[in-house]
């Protein structure tokens, strides 16, 4: 069977983890002025893309997944306390803690997975979680990259379409233009040394860390 039609169910809008529900700093930015069109909203989304999800979330993927293929639970737990460790804010931290969780929830009543088998601390981060969810549905690791960013690139223009406020095709233009920017940015992860890892964003951190306080929201972060 074709690994594409699992690939679309991981990265659907339709997967009941509640992505939609965080703007990762991108309200608050909306809120400053530092985010006012379709330009501005292409220009944070390619940043944290590049310094961000290529350079931490993305490479921390790639291990969480092939230490899972190899079954080294202790390596798993490694790397999602460590990703967890990097969360600067704490709705950064609660967010891969939501999804990471309903994600679990779901592969275990689609009997993927049972409880029984999870390594330590994986439910309790996003990117561990998706890690397992691509490894039992099959998917190899340039899938699973791809698939992660793809997600976290959709969520953030779906995002930036409802507060900055953009239509429709602005969306679908910033989606159109970045797809070389994925591809390089998963490439990235996928050969990026240890000694490498790490984010730098601290435009996104100050903006969330706000954002805790901010007194209209429409989103969680």
């Amino acid at each position: 069977m074709s690994a594409l039609p699992r690939l679309f169910q991981l990265v659907s809008p339709a997967l009941p983890v509640g992505g939609y529900t965080w703007s990762r700093g991108l309200e608050t930015a909306v809120e400053r002025g530092w985010v006012t069109d379709e330009a501005g909203a292409r220009e944070w989304i390619t940043g944290l893309l590049g310094h961000a999800l290529a350079r931490l979330d993305g490479p921390l993927l790639v291990r969480a997944h092939r230490a899972l293929r190899a079954g080294d639970d202790a390596a798993v737990t490694r790397w999602a306390r460590l990703y967890d460790a990097t969360r600067e804010t704490a709705e950064l931290q609660h967010e891969s803690q939501a999804t990471g969780r309903a994600l679990v929830r779901l592969l275990v009543d689609l009997e993927l997975v049972t409880r029984a088998e999870l390594p330590e601390d994986l439910e309790d981060c996003h990117v561990a979680a998706f890690a397992l969810a691509a490894e039992r549905l099959g998917l190899g690791e340039a899938e699973a990259v791809r698939g992660f960013l793809w997600t976290w690139l959709e969520g953030s223009v779906a995002a930036a379409i409802k507060v900055v406020p953009l239509g429709q095709t602005a969306g679908q233009r910033i989606l159109l233009g970045l797809g070389d920017a994925l591809e390089e940015a998963a490439r990235v992860a996928e050969t990026l040394p240890d000694d490498d890892l790490g984010a730098f964003a601290p435009g996104q951190s100050l903006a969330s860390a706000w954002h805790e306080t901010q007194h209209t929201r429409l989103f969680r972060s």
